[in-house]
Order: C-alpha cells, then sequence, then structure tokens
C-alpha cells in the first residue's frame, strides 16, 4: 500500500507540473573595496542546484531558470557571503557587489528545515563544515575529520574505528545522512563505523539536538548529513586527483574523480582506496593489528530540467578493520598467533611483524552497496522532493587464525529507504511542508555465530514544518512528527555444537527469544530566531524526540570482536524520549565572530550498558576460556547540559590574523542516584581549543588562499563517569599541540591547479588515552602496569590535490 502511494505521487507529479517558462539571470559582480570586476565568483541556486562562475569581465549568466523564487548563494573565497531570496518571472539582470571579508556565518544549509534557509534566520543549532575546514585538518576517517568540531566527538577503537558523538550521545541517538537518505550500517556496534568514503564529502551539516523532524525518529541526539560535490557549471569538465600520506601509521590515502556538465547532464566517477598500517604511540611503540584497508567506488548521474531534476548515486565502500586485542608478554611486546602455526600457540610481535599492511586476526570485512535516487519537482503550487535508496551492508567478523576462513559473524543488512516531501507554495510568507518517510529493513545471519537474531524492521512516519520570517528580523519556525516502527525477529535454538537446529530437547539451549515489538512516538519543534542587528542573532528552539531501542540493546546474547566485552540485552527496554532546550547568541562582525550555544537536554528511559558482577563481586565471566567482562542493557532517567563557546578575533588592521577560541562541555548525569551510579557512561571530556591562524588571500603571483596555524588543544580530567561496578575508569586531562600550513598553487592559467595542506598532530607526541577510547579498557601491559592501549602519538600529513 506505501508503495502504491508513493507511486501514485510519482505519476500524479510527472503529469501536472507546470510548462514552466526558461528565464535568465544576468549581471555583473564587483569589489567594494577597489570597484574592480570579480573573476570566478560562485553563483548557485540551491533548491535546483544549477550555477555558474563570473568570467574575467565579472560578468555571470544562468540561463533556463523556471519561474520562481530560489536563494542564491554568491560566494568567493575571502569575500564575504551573500545570500539573496530573488524572484525569477522574466529575464532579470542583478549586479553584485561583494566586500573582502574574513569570516563568513550566513551558510546555505539544508538539513533542518524543508528548503534552503540562511544559518542565521534557522531557529536550530547548525553547524556547516565544508571541504575547506576538511582538508586543513589531518584525519584518519570521515568521523575523525570532524574532531576540532565544538560538541562533536568519537567514540573510538583504534585508528580506523569511529562513531559520532554529539554533545555526549551516539549510536543511533545520531542519525548520519548521506546526500539526505538516512545511513544504514549495524549502527548500533561499538566497532561499526560510518560506510562513506571520506574522499567523496565536499560538505557536512550538523545538526544539534533532536530539532530535526525530516529524517525519522532516533536523532535525538542530531543528524550529521554528508553532502557530495556541486556539479560543475554547464560545458565544464573536470579531473581531480587527491593524495594523502600520514607519517605515523604511514597511511597512504587516493582518489582520482572526473565531473562535468553538458547541457543538464551531470555526472561524477571516482574511485578512492587507502592503506593504513599499525599506528603508533610512546607508551606502546607500533600497536599490533591497527591497521585497516579501504577501496571505494562512486558513481553520480544527474539530470536538470525545467521541471526539475533527477539524481542517481551508485557507491561501493569497501574496507578491511584489523582489531586490537591488546594482549602482551611480560616485556610488554603484543601477542599473537602466527597463520602458519598449526599449534596455536601464541608468540610475542616481532618489529617485522609490526611493520606493513598486513591483515591480522581478528578483523572484519564490511561492505556497503548504496543506489539513491534524489528528485525534484517543480509544481503550479509548489514543489516535490523524492528521494529513494536501496543499501546492502554486509559486515563479517573474522576471528580464528587457524581457520581463517571461518566468519565468526556476518551480518547481511538490506534497507530500503524513502522519502516524499510537498512544498507548498509561499501563503502570506509561510513556507509550509509536510511529508512522508520511512525505511524496511531485513537482517541476515550468515556467520557461526550470533550476536543479535535475524530480525525486520519497518518505519514509518509523517510530518509537518512551517516558518515565516517577519519584517526581514524575525523567523518563527515549528514543526510536527509521528512515528510507528515494529520490530520482528524469529527464536532460535542451538544444540551443543553452536549450530542452529529446529527442535528443543535437552541437548539444546535457547539463543534468542521470539521479539514482536511496536513503538511509536511524537516529536516536535518550535524556536523563533531574532535578528537584533545586522551582525547578531538570537536564537530559542523547544524540541522533543524519541527514539525506539535498537536490535543489540533489546536481544545481544554473545562476545563482539574488538568491544573487549561480553554484552546482554534486556527485552523489556523502552522507548527513550527526548526535550530539549537551545538558547543561542551569533555576533558576526568584521573583525569579531562569537557563538555561545548553551543547551539542557532530559532523557526519559535513557538506555546505557552496565557491567554485570559476580557472587564474588569480581566481573561476571560468561567463558573462562575467553575471558571478556559480561553487560547489560538497561536504562534510567537522565539529565544532559552544556553548550559550546566559540570566539575569532581577527583585529584591524591585522585583517589576516585569526585568534580563535572554543569551549565544549557537557554533563550527563541520572536522576535520583547513588555516587557510583550518577553520571552516565562514555561522556566526553570537557575540552578548550585556541588556534592561532595568519590567513593570506594572495602572495605573489602564483599562491592563494595561503594560511599558516598553530593550535592547543586541553582536555580536562573526566571525573564524572560511570563508577559502579567499574564500568569506568577515570581519565587525566591533556594537552596536544597540533600545527598546519597551506596554499593554492596557480600553474598557466589554472588558479586552483594544485592545493597542499601540511599539519602535524600531537607534535609534542604526548601518550594519552581519551576518555571515549574503547582500548582504553583493553588489557593491562605486564611491563609497565598501564591499564590498555593508547591513542595515537605524532602525526605529520601531507595532502595534495590536483585539478585538471
Amino acid at each position: 500500500m506505501k508503495i502504491s502511494i508513493i507511486n501514485t505521487l510519482i505519476v500524479c507529479t510527472l503529469f501536472t507540473y507546470a510548462s514552466f517558462s526558461q528565464n535568465t539571470l544576468s549581471g555583473n559582480i564587483k569589489q567594494t573595496e577597489s570597484n574592480l570586476n570579480l573573476s570566478e565568483v560562485s553563483i548557485y541556486i540551491s533548491e535546483l542546484k544549477i550555477g555558474t562562475t563570473s568570467n574575467d569581465e565579472g560578468n555571470y549568466k544562468i540561463e533556463k531558470i523556471p519561474t520562481g523564487t530560489y536563494l542564491f548563494e554568491i560566494s568567493s573565497f575571502g569575500l564575504k557571503k551573500r545570500v539573496e531570496r530573488i524572484t525569477i518571472s522574466i529575464d532579470t539582470v542583478i549586479n553584485f557587489i561583494l566586500s573582502e571579508s574574513v569570516s563568513e556565518l550566513n551558510e546555505i544549509v539544508v538539513t533542518a528545515v524543508t528548503r534552503s534557509t540562511e544559518l542565521k534566520m534557522s531557529p536550530i543549532i547548525i553547524k556547516p563544515i565544508d571541504i575547506n575546514l576538511l582538508n586543513e585538518n589531518s584525519s584518519t576517517n570521515l568521523i575523525d575529520a570532524l574532531k576540532n568540531v565544538p560538541g562533536v566527538n568519537q567514540i573510538t577503537t583504534g585508528a580506523g574505528i569511529s562513531k559520532p558523538t554529539i554533545r555526549g550521545l551516539g549510536y543511533n541517538r545520531v542519525i548520519s545522512l548521506y546526500n539526505g537518505i538516512r545511513q544504514e550500517g549495524q549502527q548500533w556496534g561499538d566497532e561499526h563505523g560510518i560506510e562513506i568514503d571520506e574522499y567523496s564529502i565536499d560538505r557536512i551539516e550538523i545538526v544539534k539536538g533532536p530539532g530535526s523532524l525530516m529524517y525519522g525518529s532516533d536523532g535525538i541526539a542530531g543528524v550529521l548529513n554528508f553532502i557530495t560535490p556541486k556539479a560543475p557549471i554547464d560545458g565544464e569538465i573536470k579531473t581531480q586527483l587527491i593524495s594523502n600520506f600520514q607519517s605515523n601509521n604511514q597511511l597512504i590515502g587516493n582518489s582520482l574523480s572526473n565531473s562535468g556538465n553538458k547541457n543538464g547532464f551531470q555526472w561524477l566517477a571516482r574511485i578512492s582506496n587507502k592503506y593504513a598500517g599499525n599506528y603508533q604511540n610512546k607508551y606502546d611503540g607500533k600497536v599490533y593489528n591497527s591497521g585497516f584497508q579501504e577501496m571505494n567506488g562512486n558513481l553520480f548521474l544527474g539530470l536538470n530540467k525545467k521541471w526539475g531534476y533527477t539524481h542517481l548515486n551508485l557507491s561501493s565502500f569497501n574496507t578491511t578493520l584489523n582489531m586490537v586485542e591488546g594482549e602482551r608478554d611480560s616485556l610488554g611486546n603484543f601477542l599473537f598467533i602466527r597463520d602458519n602455526d598449526a599449534d596455536g600457540e601464541e608468540v610475542s610481535a616481532t618489529a617485522q611483524d609490526l611493520k606493513g599492511y598486513k591483515v591480522g586476526f581478528p578483523h572484519q570485512q564490511v561492505s556497503h552497496l548504496r543506489l539513491l535516487s534524489n528528485n525534484y519537482f517543480l509544481l503550479k503550487k509548489g514543489t516535490i522532493n523524492f528521494d529513494l535508496g536501496f543499501q546492502n551492508n554486509k559486515r563479517k567478523e573474522y576471528g580464528d587464525v587457524l581457520n581463517p576462513t571461518d566468519q565468526a559473524l556476518f551480518f547481511d543488512l538490506n534497507t530500503l529507504n524513502y522519502n516524499v516531501r510537498y512544498n507548498l507554495i509561499e501563503l502570506k510568507g509561510w513556507e509550509t511542508s509536510f511529508g512522508i518517510n520511512g525505511m524496511v529493513q531485513n537482517n541476515l545471519n550468515k556467520g557461526l555465530e550470533f550476536l543479535v537474531p535475524e530480525y525486520s524492521l519497518l518505519d514509518n512516519g509523517v510530518f509537518g514544518f512551517t516558518q515565516k520570517t517577519f519584517k526581514k528580523k524575525i523567523t518563527l519556525a515549528g514543526g510536527l512528527r509521528f512515528d510507528l516502527r515494529s520490530l520482528n525477529s524469529k527464536s532460535l535454538v542451538l544444540d551443543t555444537l553452536g549450530v542452529p537446529v529446529d527442535y528443543t530437547d535437552s541437548t539444546t539451549f535457547l539463543k534468542f527469544t521470539d521479539i514482536n515489538n511496536t513503538y511509536y512516538g511524537f516529536s516536535g519543534s518550535l524556536g523563533i530566531s531574532y535578528q537584533l542587528t545586522k551582525s547578531s542573532t538570537l536564537k530559542f528552539n523547544i524540541s522533543r524526540g524519541f527514539r525506539a531501542p535498537n536490535i543489540a540493546e533489546i536481544s545481544s546474547n554473545g562476545k563482539h570482536e574488538g568491544t573487549l566485552r561480553f554484552e546482554y540485552g534486556s527485552t523489556t527496554l523502552e522507548s527513550e524520549v527526548s526535550h530539549q532546550l537551545d538558547i543561542a547568541y551569533f555576533l558576526n562582525k568584521d573583525h569579531i565572530t562569537f557563538e555561545f550555544t548553551p543547551f539542557v537536554n532530559l532523557i526519559s528511559n535513557y538506555i546505557y550498558s552496565e557491567k554485570l558482577t559476580s557472587v564474588g563481586g569480581g566481573d561476571s565471566i560468561v567463558d573462562a576460556l575467553d575471558p571478556v567482562p559480561a553487560y547489560q542493557f538497561t536504562q534510567g532517567n537522565a539529565t544532559l547540559l552544556g553548550g559550546e563557546i566559540y570566539l575569532d578575533f581577527h583585529p584591524h588592521p591585522l585583517d589576516w590574523l585569526h585568534v580563535e577560541n572554543s569551549f565544549s562541555f557537557v554533563q550527563a548525569t541520572q536522576n535520583n542516584q547513588s555516587d557510583s551510579t550518577k553520571y552516565l557512561p562514555f561522556i566526553p571530556a570537557a575540552k578548550y581549543r585556541a588556534e592561532l591562524k595568519a590567513q593570506f588571500n594572495k602572495v605573489g603571483k602564483n599562491l592563494t588562499n595561503v594560511y599558516v596555524k598553530v593550535a592547543v588543544d586541553y582536555y580536562f580530567k573526566q571525573e564524572q563517569y560511570f563508577k559502579a561496578y567499574t564500568t569506568e575508569t577515570s581519565t587525566p586531562s591533556y594537552t596536544l599541540l597540533s600545527m598546519g600550513v597551506g596554499t593554492t598553487v596557480k600553474v598557466f592559467k589554472n588558479t586552483n591547479f594544485m592545493k597542499l595542506f601540511l599539519s602535524a598532530d600531537n607534535l609534542t607526541d604526548v601518550a594519552y588515552q581519551s576518555h571515549l577510547s574503547r582500548l582504553k579498557y583493553a588489557p593491562q601491559n605486564p611491563l609497565t602496569g598501564r591499564n590498555g592501549v593508547y591513542n595515537m602519538g605524532r602525526n605529520i600529513s601531507l595532502k595534495v590535490i590536483f585539478n585538471l
């Protein structure tokens, strides 16, 4: 029935769109200070996903624009970005004047609201991150690239696996999007990262809190929307090569792409790879079995016409991730079993064993296939967005070096996503949208072991959202959403060998019981954005979020390699309900940028994992031959409060100098609990970052976008942790020093021919453990008495981008 409704909407759309007239927008772009014509300025229409750049005389022209009102983005590096809402009904000539700027705040956003909106006009707290910022900082994966964003952290398992957290909340509480479609890849797992090619992303929009209503339930922490590059202007073909080398783990990354636009037909093809060896630090040396590999491919095809556009994305993400176990001998050397040792005896890793890009045991092989269709149709009385996606996620874990082809775990997850949104024509200033979206999932177990049961999931939601700007100063926005989710699984009975059987007797045991659960809930958001002056904005937003427990929280029953724990689920868990209040103040003047974003989040039925104890008071060990502590999911009522402060000062006449400071903090407590259970587990420590950056638009004839920076990150001691049953331990403070330099090099007439980014993290080679590192709880080093494995030491990264 749902598919029939969707098909009907598509058919009606194709037969009822208006016969739109084709209009042309043209004009000239000059600089305020010099009155000179500006070339290579981008003019982009976000809704239609089309644009152009100004020529050497500063002139531009965009043809074949359907009649309508659109948000135009006029931007160039080093100049103040302009955002203009313009109605196009006839051929129109508009000239723009841009002034020099060292900061930008009014970025275009598309995640939190139903149509393109200026950042300062949206009451939702959103942080946009563009490709320049991503390139300036070294990273081993896509989530690691966000480590310097206030309020965003990562739960890590070594250098290759990172899971995002927003304001202390992670896992299924963060919705990850790829071009507006939910990313589904067993994100409930501790060592399950994001299956997205880092080199394929051009922009990331971070929504903080449950205020985004368009993308389903679960996102009570927020949303990460990963956006691929814009298509070139009509008639343009581009080829790009990205190469990256990092010293600590000898990471080598490459990405080759070709993109073009011919008469509205757009394409982008990309192949990427990464090879990383074992990372190292001052205390552990090289960490055995911490390397990883990636091989990825992406293909984008698009068609832009007078009726709108249709875009097709096909991507294949493939990675092999070694998993650190951390056991060592009396001399502190890591232990492992050689693949040619029939006796299975552990040996100490030699210097030769730690070299190269070997695949060791245990390890994961993850393949994620994604096919997405994004469509936008122009109607007489509004527009329709229709998105359809299919994803297949195969996650295999290999743990037996003596039987290297045995797949201990093999999850095979299929997901069908759909989004349909109708955007009404503006009525008395109100911009209103409503829609439906959801997903159908099916997960199969094809391995020798069973951590969660096979299951099917059906998720459907309906939402409405509206906003209006009064006198170009006050924006009122709000919406409501209802979600219904059903989760079903069958019981599983195993014999004494752990093989599934269809009978029960004295020799069998029940691994999983039947699950037939239904969850439903309302989400909502109401907020106001008030421009106090042209340069300052005050925001207030209250929101309600809903998250149903995931399959692991309900039914886990087994050890998961890489997590260093045995987990039990609980079938009696109830849905989490979040109520969050955000207040924000933004100031963006020529010589100062200031952001203050406090929040409080009240969560009913917060789900977390708690360590179990034995009768004797020690850790509960399920299997003496494989001794890892047991944990079980439980829940309670929680309060999270905190916020972020950001200050960028660039004093006149030293406009090229940036003195940036940021501070982020979150406190997460359970209500009515004792001291040992008062604080929630895996909450990041408070963090202060100071950065001094010199930035120049042009140096000499051939260098542009030149910068030099030095930064200090101070992580406070984390003493607010879940102490009961030694679930967590305190984490001492530490300070990390980093530096970076970069530029764009002009060759012949190509002003964007080569970009260079050289960065160094942890310059002083500090040995530290992040409070959110899973390896912090790896076995003790017998030689030093230190618990766990430490994070990465000094790392120098060189990234070179060629644009041909």
